[in-house]
């Protein structure tokens, strides 16, 4: 049987307390009560989400921050995907009021925020053209990555256009 999506991540944090504040405030998180009880942890849910969780967080109290990819192996990044271009640009915001926006850039079929959290792990937040909007000089286009330009960006697909799930190469041609 085939793996088909992410149910969920685990992060190990310094601060467990923190980072529920953080991915609560910047990208709507909500911690989930109903699942509290063990200490040194959390759970959360995207605010879209259907599932149990979308997100957990055990502490290792003074831990140094994460320096995977820039001293150690670990993961790179963990990538979230919003419905619009105009949820995109308020999520910028708030990672910009953070100071946790580390970059942004338009992989020509999707546009991504990249943004680090208070211990350093990075993730992304990423919108994806819809299928039917994809044309063969963005397909050509995807091994080049370039500055992510919103507001263009808006004006070219429309601010409120639900963007695609995923971006399966099966729904272009088919």
């Amino acid at each position: 049987m085939p793996i088909h999506r992410l149910n969920h991540a685990v992060l190990y944090v310094s601060d467990v307390d923190r980072s529920v504040e953080f991915y609560h405030d910047v990208l709507g998180f909500a911690p989930l009560t109903e699942m509290a009880g063990r200490r040194g942890a959390a759970f959360l849910r995207a605010s879209g989400s259907n599932n149990d969780h979308d997100l957990g967080l055990f502490e290792v109290p003074g831990a140094a921050r994460s320096q995977a990819g820039r001293a150690t192996v670990g993961l790179y990044h963990l990538a979230w995907e919003v419905d619009t271009l105009a949820e995109l640009e308020r999520i910028a915001g708030r990672l910009e009021e953070h100071g946790a926006l580390v970059g942004a850039s338009d992989h020509s079929t999707t546009k991504a925020l990249y943004g680090r959290d208070p211990d350093g792990i990075e993730f992304e937040v990423c919108w994806l053209v819809p299928a039917g909007l994809i044309t063969d000089e963005m397909l050509a286009a995807k091994a080049r990555i370039l500055p992510l330009d919103l507001a263009r960006e808006k004006d070219r697909f429309g601010a409120d256009t639900v963007g695609g799930i995923g971006v399966s190469i099966a729904a272009l041609v088919g």
